[in-house]
C-alpha cells in the first residue's frame, strides 16, 4: 500500500534482480479486539529484539476540515504534543527521550499518525503517553499560541523555501474542483490565526475520539499481560458525543486537459502531469502502481533511459501513484536539463506515455516490476515500526490489517495487459492537469503551457 507523500521526498527502492523472489517472510499474526468505547486494538507479538512500536492513528486528516478553516489536522499533529492534565508542557519527547525511545507524528489527507518506538520494558509508559493525548489534551492559549507560530513556520520552510515546495499544493488545487484534496495538507496561515479556542475544542472532541482511532502494538510484548495494560488506560475513555465528519462528496470526472503555470525560486522548470486514478485499494490502484515501476523505477525504466540518458533533456524523472482514500492522483514530473525548455520536455514526455499505452512491455520489464514490487512490500515489514505503521493504515482505510499478509496477491494478479490497459484508460489528456512550473526569471517571457 503506497502512501500519499511529498513529492520531492520520494525515494523508490530499487531491486533489479534478473530472477524470480522465491522465499517469503513468514506470516506475521496479530490479535484485534474492540474495547467498549469503540477503539480498535491490534496486537502483533515478536520477540526476536527487547524493541516495542506503538502506533495511534486517528482517522482525521486534512480532507475532514472546512474550506474556511484548513490546517486544523496538522495543527493538531503539533498540539498533541503540548501537554495534558498530567503531562506538562513539552514534556512528551522528554518521557520519551529519558526512556532510550523515539517519537513522532505526521498528518496526511487522510488520516494522522502518533508512534513511540521504546525498550520493551517502557510499555506502560508509551500507552499511558498515548492514553494522555486522548483523553486530556491540554488546549488552552498558550499552547495555541505556541503552535500557530510553529506551524506557520513549517509552512514557510515547507512550501515556501524548499524548491518545487509549492508544486503539490499547484497540482492538487488544479486537480479538484470539489473533493477537500484541493487545499494544501498544512491549511492556510489566515484561517489557523482567524480560529478561536472553542474551534480548536469541538476539533478535538470530534475526531481525536476513541472511535476514530486504532491502537496497535507490536514487538516485545505478551498479548494478555498488553491487553490488560490497554484496558487500564483506555477503556475509561468515553466515546465522542458527535457524528464524525466524513466528507460526501464525489469529485465530477474531468473531461478535458487542465494546463497550468506556476512561478516560484527554483533554477530549473519542471512539468508535471497529474491524472486521476482509483482510491486506494481498488484493483486499478494496485496496477498502477506496478506501472510506476516501468515508467521510473530506476535509470533502466522507459522515462530515465528515453529522457534523462537519450535525449538528456530532464535532470530527474519521477512518476508517483498518490493513492488516497478517495481517488487519487498520478504523478509524473521531470525536471529539465540546464538549456532545456519545458515545452520541450512537456513534447517528449507525452511521447513516452503513447508509447506506454501502445507498446507492450517486455517478459523481463514485467518480470523486474513483479520483483521492485515484491520487495518494496516485505521491505515496509521489516521493522516493528513499519508493521505498526501499515496495520493501522489497513485498518484505518480497509478495515482489513490482515492486508499485510495478502496484499501482495493482488499484485501478483495483474498481467502486462492490465497495464497496458490502466495506461490507456486513466493517462489520457483529457483526464490530466499539466504544471509548468517555472523559475521566477522566466515570468512574462516563457510561453504558458
Amino acid at each position: 500500500m503506497k502512501k500519499a507523500i511529498p513529492i520531492l521526498w520520494v525515494i523508490f527502492l530499487l531491486f533489479a534482480s534478473g530472477t524470480k523472489i522465491l522465499s517469503q517472510p513468514g506470516k506475521i499474526a496479530f490479535t484485534e479486539f474492540d474495547l467498549k468505547n469503540g477503539l480498535h486494538v491490534i496486537l502483533h507479538q515478536n520477540n526476536s529484539a527487547p524493541i516495542i512500536a506503538i502506533n495511534v492513528m486517528y482517522h482525521v486528516g486534512s480532507k475532514n476540515e472546512k474550506a474556511d478553516r484548513t490546517g486544523f489536522a496538522h495543527f493538531f499533529e503539533h498540539l498533541m504534543f503540548e501537554g495534558s492534565e498530567n503531562i506538562g508542557r513539552g514534556e512528551y519527547f522528554k518521557y520519551v527521550q529519558k526512556a532510550g525511545g523515539e517519537n513522532n507524528a505526521n498528518t496526511t489527507f487522510d488520516r494522522t499518525d502518533y508512534f513511540e518506538v521504546l525498550p520493551s520494558n517502557q510499555l506502560t509508559l508509551g500507552l499511558w503517553l498515548e492514553s494522555e493525548r486522548m483523553l486530556h489534551l491540554k488546549i488552552d492559549s498558550a499552547g495555541i499560541e505556541t503552535q500557530r507560530k510553529v506551524v506557520k513556520e513549517e509552512r514557510r520552510q515547507t512550501y515556501e523555501n524548499q524548491p518545487y515546495g509549492r508544486l503539490e499544493s499547484e497540482i492538487f488545487a488544479a486537480a479538484y474542483k470539489v473533493l477537500p484534496y484541493r487545499w494544501p495538507r498544512m491549511g492556510e496561515d489566515q484561517y489557523i490565526d482567524q480560529a478561536k479556542h472553542n474551534e480548536f475544542m469541538d476539533f478535538y472532541k470530534e475526531f481525536y475520539v476513541p472511535e476514530n482511532a486504532v491502537l496497535v502494538i507490536t514487538g516485545n510484548i505478551q498479548i494478555e499481560n498488553t491487553k490488560a495494560i490497554v484496558k487500564k488506560y483506555y477503556e475509561g475513555i468515553p466515546a465522542g458525543k458527535k457524528p464524525i465528519y466524513r466528507p460526501s462528496e464525489k469529485e465530477p470526472p474531468q473531461t478535458k486537459e487542465i494546463r497550468t503555470t506556476a512561478y516560484d525560486k527554483v533554477q530549473l522548470p519542471a512539468v508535471v502531469y497529474a491524472y486521476h486514478i482509483p482510491a486506494i485499494g481498488t484493483p486499478d490502484s494496485y496496477a498502477m502502481e506496478m506501472l510506476q515501476k516501468y515508467l521510473t523505477g530506476g535509470e533502466s525504466s522507459q522515462f530515465y533511459k528515453s529522457l534523462v540518458d537519450k535525449q538528456q533533456l530532464a535532470l530527474q524523472v519521477e512518476a508517483i501513484p498518490m493513492s488516497l482514500e478517495d481517488d487519487g492522483l498520478f504523478i509524473i514530473f521531470g525536471i529539465t536539463n540546464i538549456g532545456k525548455t519545458a515545452e520541450e520536455l512537456d513534447k517528449a514526455m507525452d511521447i513516452e506515455i503513447t508509447k506506454a499505452k501502445t507498446e507492450e512491455m517486455s517478459d523481463s520489464s514485467f518480470l523486474k516490476i513483479e520483483n521492485q514490487i515484491e520487495n518494496d512490500f516485505y521491505s515496509q515489514n521489516s521493522t516493528m515500526r513499519g508493521i505498526a505503521q501499515n496495520l493501522a493504515e489497513y485498518y484505518t482505510y480497509l478495515k482489513d490489517p490482515n492486508l499485510i499478509n495478502t496484499e501482495i496477491e493482488k499484485y501478483k494478479k495483474i498481467t502486462k495487459a492490465d497495464l497496458l490497459r490502466v495506461a490507456n484508460q486513466y493517462l489520457k489528456p483529457a483526464n490530466r492537469v499539466v504544471l509548468y512550473y517555472l523559475p521566477e526569471s522566466l515570468k512574462n517571457k516563457e510561453a504558458k503551457p
